[in-house]
Parts: C-alpha cells; sequence; structure tokens
C-alpha cells in the first residue's frame, strides 16, 4: 500500500537497493529522448554491468480508507476518477520510455498500480465506444501501432507504439473494504533498433 505516487517511487527504489546492491538507482532523472525537444524527468532509472533500465510509475487510485501493513500505518487515498486520462498516462508512459530506450544497453518498463477495477475489466458487450477505446488496458488487451483519441477527432493525444505490449494484469494485494484490491501491470519496453539511413 502506498499513500501517493512518489511514495510508489521510493518504495520500488528501496526494495531495489536491498534486492541488488550492486544496482544503482536515481529518482527524477533528467533524459533527453529522441526527436524531443528539452528534457524529460523520469521517474526513476537503474544502472548496473548489464545496462541500464528507465522506469515509469503511474499510481491511479480509486477511494480507501484503513491501515495496512505490519504497523497498521493509516491510509486515506482519495479517488482520481478519470479513468480515460489514467489509461492515456500509463500509454503516453510507454511511448516515452520507447523514445530513449532503443538502444542495446537500454530497456524500459511502465509500471501501473491501481485499486480502480474499471481499469482492468473488460468493457461490458454492446458497451457504446469511449473517446479512449484505443488506450483501453484491461486483461487481455494488447497495445500496439496507432492509437487515436476520439477516434483522432484529436491529434494531440495521438500515441504510436513501436512495440507490441499485452496487458498481464496480477494481483497486489488485498484488502478489506471496498477499491481494496489493489492489482499492476507491466510493459516491458525493449530496445528496438533503428533502421539504418539510406546511403546517398
Amino acid at each position: 500500500m502506498f499513500h501517493s505516487e512518489a511514495d510508489l517511487q521510493h518504495g520500488f527504489a528501496r526494495v531495489l537497493w536491498e534486492l541488488a546492491p550492486g544496482i544503482e538507482a536515481r529518482l527524477e532523472v533528467r533524459q533527453f529522448p529522441n526527436g524531443m525537444a528539452g528534457a524529460i524527468h523520469l521517474d526513476l532509472l537503474c544502472a548496473g554491468p548489464a545496462g541500464r533500465t528507465a522506469v515509469e510509475f503511474k499510481y491511479f487510485k480509486a477511494g480507501w480508507s484503513g491501515t495496512a501493513g505490519p504497523s497498521k500505518e493509516r491510509y486515506a487515498l482519495s479517488s482520481h476518477a478519470a479513468t480515460d486520462l489514467g489509461r492515456l498516462g500509463f500509454v503516453s508512459d510507454i511511448a516515452r520510455l520507447e523514445s530513449f530506450g532503443t538502444h542495446p544497453g537500454q530497456n524500459g518498463l511502465a509500471l501501473l498500480l491501481t485499486n480502480d477495477k474499471a481499469l482492468w475489466t473488460p468493457p461490458k458487450a454492446g458497451a457504446t465506444r469511449t473517446r479512449d477505446a484505443d488506450f483501453r488496458i484491461h486483461e487481455g488487451r494488447t497495445l500496439a501501432g496507432t492509437l487515436l483519441w476520439a477516434e483522432g477527432t484529436y491529434p494531440p493525444h495521438t500515441r504510436i507504439l513501436e512495440g507490441t505490449y499485452p496487458m498481464d494484469w496480477k494481483d497486489y494485494s488485498r484488502l478489506e473494504g471496498p477499491h481494496g484490491v489493489f492489482r499492476y501491470v507491466p510493459a516491458w519496453v525493449r530496445p528496438t533498433p533503428r533502421a539504418a539511413p539510406a546511403s546517398g
């Protein structure tokens, strides 16, 4: 259980340091993606003898309150509510990781943790198509290719993915009360060699 996305980042880094002390982990690292002007801040960069892994986190919450953990720490999670923007944010993380994870020495991981079952539950048969239909990340869905927001009527939200990403959800924790089930989905971004420019 985590209070916030920053708490998740810190917890992940702490476990990494404990399990793999030879790996250097840095939070909020400036990166310069291919094809983008200026720098962006990467949530976590892990570096070791075999290469580097860039990690982006999303922690999308539904309202939940109670105690958790060995120390019975008190939590009061507020709801993000806008699941369509949650999906957009996760897909955007994958696209961003692709933009600077394309050489053999670096891969990437986009990780979403949530207790909002709307994100992992498939839409009902016959349901009205929503503006984020291409961005659905429910169990069994695969993300790939060009994803259009509102069927392409809002180009700034178009995302183009070079890789293929099956949405394989896994349980993280089960707590008492409504929205007490937390699940996560990882998307591994593998190095994608770009074609060499044609010679004159």
